[in-house]
């Protein structure tokens, strides 16, 4: 009997009210693979944690994080510390110390989830948009001289290396083969004349060793126009750090809610543990409310256990899911409902 060990940090906010349910669902779910079981080591760290020892994290936390098999998160955030503090304390070293450069986020249009964009059929928008994780808009490089005077300057670098577009586009080109063999690459060459341009020359040499895919490349202000009006024309889509993240935030809500926004941040080589997450954030304004969607992070454990090899674990998830949003009667405020996170994952075990 196969037996994973699997890191949890609930993080912030809705985080740990999210997270509680999807362990839930995945110890339900595990069962029908074959006795495979999950053994969860929750650690304390979030703001919190910050607040008591001036870190995000303990000083050893890397070590103790690369002994598990897999990750999940939950969010960090609070509107007491800045945003900066937490994000750069812990969830973007996590992805550049275990090289997690693939952060794999589904949009999908669910059966009985109504769509914000008028007349859109369950799974006409089905897309899955491949963001660089590691380097791009994000790599922290730049600093700030002559603080607090009229003279101060931030610097901000956007970094770009022939490696990390490579293996991106590639790992694209790899999805997209197992779906309809399109991808749509976004940059802003048209402006960014240096890491853009090498992006989309990569993007084209890639693309050689991938006859039967379909490419296309749109500038991100065309791409987010066609997010709306035409959602159903993507397939796989790649995109740099920055890029990524915004065209995925409104890839979320034009399948319904950012409720039901799952996340990888994949290392393909399994070197390093991959960490699974929902999209949505920490959600301040709603924590402790117990009315969270717990599908974003049921998604993204749906996500863990097909990275773990349990696809029948995963598949058992994603059916669930399926069937409650199509069912429609257990809905979280979100999805214009009045039903409790609990009672959410309450219905999703009920499917499985």
């Amino acid at each position: 009997m196969a037996t994973f060990r699997i890191a949890v940090i609930g993080g912030d906010g809705i985080g740990p009210e999210v997270i509680d349910q999807a362990i839930r669902v995945a110890d339900a779910a595990v069962k029908h693979d074959n006795g495979a079981k999950l053994d969860w080591n929750p650690l304390p760290w979030n703001t919190g944690y910050y607040k008591k020892t001036g870190k995000m994290m303990p000083d050893d936390g890397w070590d103790v994080l690369r002994k598990h098999d897999a990750i999940l998160f939950g969010a960090v955030g609070s509107p007491d510390v800045p945003d900066h503090i937490t994000i750069h304390g812990m969830l973007l070293p996590m992805r550049r110390k275990f090289d997690q450069y693939v952060n794999l986020r589904p949009a999908f249009l669910f059966d009985g989830v109504p769509s914000p964009l008028r007349d859109k059929a369950p799974g006409s928008i089905d897309m899955l948009v491949y963001r660089e994780n590691t380097e791009g808009e994000y790599a922290p490089i730049g600093g700030r001289l002559y603080e607090g005077t009229p003279h101060e300057i931030a610097i901000q670098t956007n970094t770009f290396t022939r490696r990390g577009i490579e293996r991106i586009i590639r790992a694209a080109f790899e999805g997209a083969r197992k779906r309809r063999k399109k991808v749509t690459s976004i940059t802003k060459s048209n402006a960014m004349q240096f890491g853009m341009v090498l992006w989309d020359e990569v993007f084209k040499i890639v693309a050689r060793d991938y006859p039967d895919v379909h490419t296309n490349s749109l500038l991100v202000d065309a791409a987010a126009m066609d997010f709306v009006r035409k959602p159903e024309t993507f397939d796989v889509v790649v995109a740099s750090n920055l890029f990524g993240d915004i065209l995925t935030d409104l890839s979320a809500i034009i399948t319904g809610s950012v409720g039901l926004a799952a996340s990888g941040n994949i290392n393909p080589e399994k070197t390093y543990p991959s960490m699974f997450e929902p999209v949505h954030g920490s959600a301040p304004d709603i924590a402790g409310k117990g009315i969270a969607n717990p599908l974003a992070a049921i998604l993204s454990v749906e996500m863990l256990l097909i990275h773990l090899g349990l696809t029948k674990a995963g598949t058992a998830v994603h059916r669930a899911v399926a069937s409650v949003l199509k069912a429609g009667k257990t809905r979280t405020p979100d999805l214009g409902g009045n039903a409790k996170t609990v009672e959410v994952a309450e219905a999703v075990l009920a499917a499985l």
